[in-house]
């Protein structure tokens, strides 16, 4: 999976960290109030400007606190103001690239004078966006934000889009500059999964050592872990991360909030191992993270934990998989092992498995194969037709790997739907498995005077 820089918003409250994330990447995803403390989730998202990727951080804003607010919060944000910090503060971290949000309006405040001495100590490449600047007439208040030390100000307005474009081209002139970690020829696991459902437990039994402290208070692994092992031949790297925590029950001063670093964990990654915890059965935030792995494209193996645990008859292990597989069905094509990392039990399939998963990441199918797959798909389901005219698939190749990817070339792309996306999936399964892997399907627009096969 390719390593993408992470360009971070972070700032007081309420200074639009969350109207500029919408604009950057052209969706409403985050959600914008007036009222201070909304964003309480960091949300990340791919965007693209130049033709250069990123991955982009918003952040919720960061509070300065004297023990007193001087600004109106909402009936419960004091509640979530050190969760908030805790965000920011592992954005700031892990971020490549940070971007201060401020209101260019409202002028420097106190808070933002401290927001930019924690992100001064970060030593990291730091933007200011002065924000709320909706005419360019005032953009001239934006200088005042120099004051702040850390760097190039760009006057904004997130809400109308003015001025984006000069700090877009800002952020990706820095992104070169990043230092990326070095590529090695290791298979990268990523072992993933909420608090306490024996990430570290199972680190160790994979290394048969104790390399990683164990411990029943959630949240002890608090940074990643990289830890080489050869096994079966294969070398590989074992990333443990910090416990993804279900999001509104983050205690203050226990755990450093760590979605973001499990992405960057993910995004190094060639399979991920994600843990649940049988004694509790799969939980919402299990398929939060299990989602988050799918929009990531990334290769899954999903490991039952703490199977010793659970009081078992012939019919258990077959509920327990129906049970996974309906909360999971986005991931149709993920192996399930069923796991004590406390005893041991069925641990040693897991390495075998990742390297079936990482052969399947890189499984190439020949074109011939895939046009007789295509004819015979279409003989048994017939693509869509409008109005008297029927969808025409004119050519099919797989274009790449790292995930799987296949092409269709097609006379009307817009009317193949999903439930068809899925038939042509299903078949290419049937072909070949990718067990583990997601595969991408794209139909192109072609005329079909361009090719001599039809199907």
């Amino acid at each position: 999976m390719n390593r993408r820089a992470l360009v971070a918003l972070v700032g007081r409250p309420n200074v639009g960290k969350s109207t500029l994330f919408n604009r950057i990447i052209g969706q409403r995803l985050a959600v914008v109030s007036e009222i201070p403390g909304t964003t309480r989730d960091r949300l990340y998202r791919e965007a693209e400007w130049s033709g250069t990727t990123f991955l982009l951080v918003d952040t919720g804003g960061i509070e300065i606190t004297d023990g007193h607010h001087t600004e109106p919060l909402s009936e419960d944000s004091e509640l979530f103001l050190p969760m908030i910090r805790q965000q920011a503060s592992i954005a700031i971290q892990d971020a490549d690239i940070i971007v201060q949000v401020v209101d260019g309006q409202a002028g420097i405040t106190a808070a933002d004078k401290e927001v930019a001495d924690i992100l001064r100590r970060s030593r990291k490449p730091i933007i200011v966006a002065a924000n709320k600047l909706e005419s360019r007439k005032i953009w001239d208040q934006a200088y005042e934000f120099y004051e702040l030390g850390l760097g190039a100000v760009y006057a904004i307005s997130a809400l109308h889009g003015m001025g984006t474009g000069d700090l877009l081209d800002a952020i990706v002139e820095v992104i070169p500059k990043v230092d990326y970690e070095q590529e090695d020829d290791s298979i990268k696991v990523a072992i993933l999964g909420r608090p306490n459902v024996g990430k570290s437990t199972l680190l160790n039994q994979l290394l048969g050592e104790e390399r990683a402290i164990v411990s029943p208070i959630p949240g002890t692994t608090r940074d990643a872990i990289d830890t080489k092992l050869m096994v079966l031949d294969h070398v590989f790297t074992l990333i443990d991360t910090a416990g993804i925590r279900r999001r509104g029950k983050i205690d203050p001063g226990v755990e450093k909030y760590s979605v973001l670093r499990a992405v960057k964990a993910l995004q190094r990654a060639d399979v991920a191992l994600l843990l649940i915890d049988a004694s509790e059965g799969i939980t919402s935030q299990d398929a939060h993270i299990a989602g988050m792995l799918a929009e990531e494209m990334a290769s899954v193996i999903v490991l039952v934990n703490k199977w010793d645990a659970v009081e078992k008859d012939a019919y258990t292990i077959n509920s327990y998989t129906e049970e996974i597989q309906s909360a999971l069905n986005f991931l149709p094509y993920v192996p399930l092992i069923f796991i004590s990392a406390k005893t041991g039990q069925r641990v040693d399939k897991i390495l075998s498995t990742v390297i079936e998963v990482n052969e399947a990441r890189y499984h190439r199918i020949s074109t011939g194969q895939m046009n007789r797959l295509m004819r015979d798909a279409i003989g048994r389901h017939p693509p869509p037709q409008q109005g008297g005219i029927r969808v025409k698939f004119l050519y099919s190749t797989q274009a790449g790997v790292d995930p799987p990817t296949f092409i269709f070339f097609v006379n009307k792309p817009e009317w193949i739907h999903f439930t068809y996306r899925r038939f042509l999936e299903n078949r290419i399964r049937e072909l070949y498995p990718f067990p583990g892997t997601p595969i991408r399907l794209i139909f192109r627009a072609r005329s079909e005077d361009r090719f001599s096969q039809n199907f």
